[in-house]
């Protein structure tokens, strides 16, 4: 079983739902992600996002690529999203960490990292740095049989995104492949863009609930504690990051991880009330 499974069978049981927080990898600064990841847990994250930058990033927003693009300018690459995660697990074993990102860099870290007689070196590579779960944006799942196959038999969950234009055909797709949660895009477009219709959200979930039955999670527009509360009615997760990243964005380095732990209580509060 793994991590992201026990934390919502946990959840499940005393009646809660997960609160996930997305940050780019080395942002605002190169160095502090791992205090960050930990600021995250202590505002009651349950599970984190970690954003690997990539320079073509089709779904995301101008707030999150505005984030990719300093990261990359630090020279932070999968390599270094791999260390923060490790430096991570030095004092965390519980709280699971996704990747989320692109299929380029993972497909040019195996490229360069290739290991005779292992089929992927980032599966590899990842797992034992501590990562739970991978979520390829552009990676359409009736191409991931092998991949979700790998990433299962070294503890990690394949995760997909849906959106409100999913049919019903693609979450039945999504289904065969997909574990740990999946990723609803409450709506069309980019990260951080227009406004959250929180009734067409619970209208989507009894659809996708028919044919997939690892948790829902919902983001895409959810910018604070009321928007998170309505949303955690109908779905078993709240995905959140946008907002965060523009939290942190004239932080000073002392004050970042400070800065998303007190927001993320407010959240947290709101979602167990």
């Amino acid at each position: 079983m793994s991590r992201i499974q026990t934390t919502f069978d946990a959840l499940k049981a005393k009646g809660r739902k997960a609160l996930i927080p997305f940050v780019t990898a080395g942002y605002p600064y190169a160095d502090v992600t791992p205090e960050l990841m930990h600021g995250m847990v202590a505002g009651g994250a349950d599970v984190i996002e970690l954003g690997v930058p990539f320079s073509d990033p089709s779904a995301d927003g101008p707030v999150i690529q505005k984030a990719g693009d300093k990261a990359l300018a630090f020279g932070i690459g999968l390599v270094q999203v791999l260390d923060m995660v490790r430096t991570f697990r030095q004092t965390n074993t519980t709280t699971p960490v996704v990747l989320m990102g692109y299929a380029n860099p993972v497909e040019r870290y195996d490229q360069k990292h290739a290991k005779p007689g292992v089929a992927s070196a980032f599966v590899q590579d990842a797992a034992a740095a501590g990562v739970d779960g991978v979520l390829i944006v552009d990676y359409p799942p009736e191409e991931c049989e092998a991949f979700a196959a790998e990433l299962r038999a070294h503890g990690m969950d394949l995760i997909f995104l849906l959106a409100p234009t999913s049919t019903e055909a693609r979450m039945q797709q999504v289904a065969r492949v997909a574990s740990g949660y999946v990723y609803y895009v409450s709506l069309k477009g980019v990260t951080g863009s227009g406004a959250l219709d929180t009734g067409a959200v619970q209208a989507a979930l009894p659809t996708i609930r028919r044919h997939i039955d690892t948790p829902v999670g919902v983001g895409f527009g959810i910018r604070d504690a009321a928007t998170a509360r309505a949303i955690a009615e109908v779905a078993d997760a709240v995905v959140i990051g946008s907002r965060i990243i523009q939290l942190l964005e004239d932080q000073p380095r002392g004050k970042v991880a400070a800065t998303a732990q007190n927001f993320l209580q407010e959240i947290r509060s709101a979602l167990d009330r």
